[in-house]
């Protein structure tokens, strides 16, 4: 009756050991890193990388515990904070020659110190919040108003385009703040360039009158089009922000919308705020340009000869010299996305480009003229260019829709891809609010928070074991499993964990030995209608379950709101709320009820069961356990 299979048995030790395993990366705290992270879009951070590295320590004495390299960035870890800036200043000299051109993000982190074999199996802590850790916390303003200026300048040029390709003349088309003025000679011209902005502007609203001898029409953007622009604005802020601060290694940071024109920006554990700053106001720009293909232009990519004049010299991604012109065909204003790809005819790694209108009728003249050329594509960031990649023209391309590919592996095809959809910022942006939390103030938390979960477990396993003995302990040692699963589904989640999310531990303790208190009740009443010990256990565990099935429902609906419609602290105790609801249901009836099998479903003529004093209908009580007929 009350016995359990092998299977059930080998499911619980299965799920202890992979509890411990990934709760155990937890216990082992943080040391300072020295992290090296790729500067520009042409410099990759490799293996040979890792090496000039590990080289450049070692010359200078420093030895650092573990170097690792997962992909994205090199990690030294060391013992103090001091090897730490020692170690920063060493790998600075060696990889940046030049510190006004720096290729390389040097920064200042905070890694596990998890040893390499449980790194091996992907068990890692799980990551800490900015009150937790310490870290930075940023309030950025977008200028909306220069988001809409912006957009004003881009239709103008469109309406100029336009208005040419349907022969339409006019007197002039100027901007007057974020409203384009076009002004014609006669009343015909007028009402022929009114037709063209219905048909081809919806998102402007135009107006016109007399100005003089002639007709001023002025076209302002819609209300509605207006914020259709602030908030691709602000969405496209906020990936570009997220793109640049993956350079830092942050591990979770938080980027979020406050309001309709604020970006809020969390940086938990990072240690240089002074390059955070200067990354996260980093601006980058995207230009199309012709190579100049010239005697004098090859001559002057050998190094044999000056550039000539008009043109101007940058380095390829390979570092081979590549000499462009200065006249600026297209500008990342006119890219509307990015994506990567493959060529249809060679199935070599490309990169789809959108253009605007504007952009689409410029590019479809310029590579009609230019078949066979090859053009270059430049990013632009702190003032000093780089060709990102410089393919051959091989026929007109109109539609807006552009292939880039030729010399690039799918790694770099997204990379690229990556950067001119999101290299430079939609609007600019100011820090408006900047707050700093020392991880002094983060240890106290994390102290504060741990105490106070232990307390509580204590108490509650120190009550239950009072009230119902043996029961009871088994109930404590359901409760200590239902907290390591839920650390290790966390860790193993790698979710962030936050004061509210301690918070939901301690209340996930409390739902949980609900459920123990539950079954001992039920067990109870089974004894005190006089059913045998073993029949007890089996009905109190059997119909318990239902109620705690109802209850935990209820209240993981209660979690999953929390979890789809709140934002910040709320959501990191909704994650916790509802994983430590799930583990409960495991720990309270399957892994407990596991428990009390071992210990009495082996026993034939079990006479009584340790779960406290059984009041009887009669007024008798048994003392220190519940007596039962012999089944």
């Amino acid at each position: 009756m009350n016995r359990y299979p092998v299977w059930k048995y080998v499911i619980i030790v299965i799920a202890l050991l992979m509890g411990a395993l990934y709760t155990l990366p937890n216990f082992f705290g943080e040391a300072p890193a020295v992290q090296i992270s790729s500067g520009k879009a042409t410099v990759k951070v490799d293996s040979t990388t890792q090496t000039r590295v590990e080289q450049a320590l070692k010359a200078a004495g420093l030895t650092p515990n573990l170097i690792t390299y997962d992909g994205n960035a090199i990690k030294a870890r060391f013992d103090s904070t001091d090897l730490q800036y020692k170690a920063r200043d060493v790998v600075q000299r060696a990889l940046i020659p030049d510190p006004t051109d720096p290729s390389y993000v040097v920064a200042l982190n905070l890694v596990s110190r998890s040893p390499a074999w449980l790194s091996s199996l992907n068990a890692f802590p799980m990551y800490l919040g900015l009150d937790l850790r310490g870290g930075v916390h940023f309030m950025l303003q977008v200028d909306m108003q220069a988001a809409l200026t912006k957009k004003a300048e881009s239709l103008a040029g469109d309406i100029r385009s336009s208005l040419r390709d349907k022969s339409i003349r006019h007197s002039g088309i100027s901007r007057n703040g974020q409203a384009v003025e076009v002004r014609f000679r006669d009343s015909q011209t007028l009402a022929d360039a009114k037709k063209v902005f219905l048909d081809q502007f919806p998102d402007l609203q135009t107006v016109d009158a007399p100005d003089g001898v002639e007709y001023k029409l002025t076209a302002t953007i819609k209300p509605e089009a207006a914020r259709k622009v602030q908030e691709q604005a602000l969405k496209q802020n906020m990936l570009t922000l997220h793109n640049r601060i993956n350079e830092l290694g942050v591990a979770e940071p938080v980027i979020q919308q406050q309001g309709l024109d604020r970006i809020v920006v969390q940086l938990p554990g990072i240690q240089d705020v002074g390059r955070a700053k200067a990354l996260i106001g980093r601006t980058a720009t995207l230009e199309v340009r012709m190579v100049d293909e010239g005697t004098e232009a090859r001559s002057a990519e050998s190094g044999s000869g000056p550039v000539p004049f008009g043109s101007e010299r940058y380095l390829e991604r390979s570092g081979a010299p590549v000499i462009v012109k200065k006249q600026v065909i297209l500008s990342g204003e006119n890219l509307t996305d990015a994506q990567p790809g493959f060529d249809t005819q060679t199935q070599e790694a490309a990169v789809h480009l959108t253009l605007d209108a504007k952009g689409a009728r410029i590019f479809k003249d310029i590579t009609r003229e230019n078949v066979g050329k090859r053009m270059a594509i430049l990013l632009f960031e702190k003032g000093r260019g780089e060709v990102v990649t410089a393919p051959v023209i091989r026929g007109e391309i109109g539609g807006g829709r552009v292939q880039i590919s030729g010399r690039m592996s799918s790694v770099e095809a997204n990379d690229t891809a990556l950067l001119l959809r999101a290299g430079s910022l939609a609007a600019p942006m100011e820090i408006i609010e900047e707050r700093t939390i020392g991880p002094t103030l983060g240890a106290e938390n994390i102290a504060k928070g741990f105490n106070s979960v232990i307390a509580g477990f204590c108490v509650i396993v120190v009550f239950m074991a009072i009230y119902y003995m043996l029961f009871g302990l088994i109930s404590g040692i359901a409760l200590a499993v239902n907290l390591l699963l839920l650390v290790a589904v966390l860790s193993m989640l790698q979710a962030t964990l936050t004061l509210p999310g301690m918070a939901a531990m301690a209340l996930a303790l409390g739902m949980a030995i609900d459920s123990n208190v539950l079954i001992n009740e039920r067990v109870r009443e089974e004894l005190r209608s006089g059913a045998s010990a073993q029949a007890a256990i089996n009905v109190g565990y059997d119909r318990a379950w239902h109620t705690i099935l109802d209850s935990n429902v209820t209240t993981l609906i209660a979690g999953l709101a929390l979890l789809a419609f709140g934002s910040g602290p709320v959501r990191g105790f909704a994650v916790v709320h509802c994983i430590g609801i799930l583990t409960s249901m495991f720990s309270a009836v399957f892994f407990s009820r596991g428990l009390v099998n071992l210990w009495y479903g082996r026993q034939k003529k079990l006479k009584s069961v340790s779960i406290g004093t059984v009041w009887r209908p009669d007024g008798q009580a048994g003392n220190g356990s519940a007596v039962a007929k012999t089944e």
